[in-house]
């Protein structure tokens, strides 16, 4: 898709949007039709493991048994999907009551269109005091509230230090970005794939391009190209991160027809320790073990989650690259959908969750029930970061993350130049 038949579908998105903002303004609260009637609430939210949706129906029976009028239904969609779907189910009469959403300007061009409740009232009532400062402000806008965070996330490097160490490489010593290209060089050649990608799906290729920018340009030169500072995305430091992603490629780091894997594929192969390393989120612990042929994925003497490499002159080296994610509640949700992500994110239910150690949550002080090492590793990196950077093709809103994503794919295919690709991301936010 060109430049601009992206502006284009968006502007008749928004145009779209913008109607039924006006709708929903209009529209009445939904009620409940008698004291006796049962208040069903809907949630949509991104595909998890089977453990995290085995945590999160515990959650609901808890809370339903507590509430005996109140149904809660949650519908899990695969999340290529999820981003394609959420536009038409905010407008349709099957809009849900709560929903996943990633902050940024993504959600907030669904408050712009009218589509979000603001909960400012009832976070300030205590409730915002259980979540660092930092987790609230990726759901405040203009300084209302219109989410409440579930969990940070970190991307790093899986490493199956078994297959490294075949290699000859100390993965766990590599602290530069040229030492871990040399260690991706003695993997190819002692035969072992060094990495595997869901070039596919477009947001895991993003995560090599958003980490390098990252890495060379910090949070606030993000913040600064977004206000046009020093040409905007299409500046030096962001050149300079396309640049390092195609001389990356080079290398010949990843797996035959990484283009054509999705995320879920990229994941199963790093279970079935088809290669050494996978630049992924923490939360795919779980999920590349259920993933793998034997479901038991890469042992856990094997695994490593490691940081991603510094840049030389680097302005984000001591940064983190991931996500603050949570939930958000439509405009003309039931009072007990608020109730009930009160609920659901409150503080024994996060200390619960890091108990099972599917997610990291925010909760203040849940970090001390954290079990495994690889949990406690996120919580580290994310005490220690001076700056946690939003995955930036949610950070930068949807038309310009769906940018970031197209220009990550086409830079590792390389048909198109450094220059090109931030020249398209500073066309996709001008734009915007």
């Amino acid at each position: 898709m060109t430049s601009e038949e992206r502006r284009e579908t968006w502007r008749n998105y928004r145009g779209c949007v913008a109607a039924v903002a006006t709708a929903v303004a209009l529209a009445p609260a939904a009620a409940i039709a008698s004291d006796d009637a049962e208040t069903t609430v809907r949630l949509v939210r991104v595909e998890t493991s089977d453990a995290e949706e085995a945590y999160d129906e515990e959650v609901v029976a808890a809370y339903e048994a507590e509430n005996p009028d109140v149904n809660v239904e949650i519908e899990y969609i695969a999340n290529e999907a999820y981003k394609t779907r959420l536009p038409t189910l905010l407008q349709s009469s099957q809009r849900p009551d709560i929903f996943y959403s990633w902050g940024g300007e993504g959600l907030r061009d669904q408050v712009d269109a009218g589509f979000v409740r603001d909960i400012s009232d009832e976070m300030r009532d205590g409730w915002k005091d259980l979540y660092p400062e930092g987790a609230v402000r990726a759901f405040t806008l203009d300084d209302r509230i219109y989410g409440a965070p579930l969990y940070a996330t970190v991307v790093g490097f899986w490493a199956n230090t078994a297959l490294t160490e075949e290699a000859g490489v100390d993965i766990e010593a590599v602290e530069t970005w040229e030492e871990f290209e040399d260690a991706v060089v003695a993997l190819r050649e002692a035969g072992i794939t060094p990495a595997v990608v869901g070039g596919q799906d477009g947001w895991p290729m993003h995560f090599y391009w958003g980490y390098l920018a990252t890495r060379l340009a910090g949070g606030h030169g993000i913040e600064a190209a977004q206000e046009g500072a020093d040409g905007g995305f299409a500046g030096p430091s962001f050149v300079r991160a396309a640049e390092m992603l195609q001389e990356f490629v080079e290398l010949d780091p990843f797996q035959s027809g990484f283009m054509s894997s999705s995320y879920e594929r990229a994941s199963a192969m790093f279970g079935d320790q088809e290669a050494a390393l996978h630049l992924m989120g923490d939360w795919d612990y779980i999920p590349h073990q259920e993933r793998s042929e034997t479901g038991e994925g890469v042992p856990d003497e094997d695994l490593e989650f490691l940081q991603f490499p510094a840049v030389t002159d680097g302005e984000g080296n001591e940064h983190t690259f991931g996500g603050i994610n949570g939930f958000a509640v439509t405009r003309d949700a039931p009072d007990e959908a608020v109730d009930f992500l009160r609920f659901m994110l409150n503080e024994e239910n996060q200390r619960k969750a890091a108990r099972t150690g599917i997610f990291v949550p925010v909760a203040e002080g849940s970090e001390e029930d954290l079990e495994t090492p690889y949990a406690r590793r996120v919580a580290q990196l994310l005490d220690e970061s001076e700056h946690h950077q939003v995955f930036l093709d949610q950070a930068l809103g949807d038309s310009v993350g769906a940018t970031v994503n197209d220009i990550s794919g086409d830079l590792a295919q390389g048909v198109i130049t450094p220059e090109e690709a931030a020249d398209q991301i500073e066309e996709a936010w001008q734009f915007r």
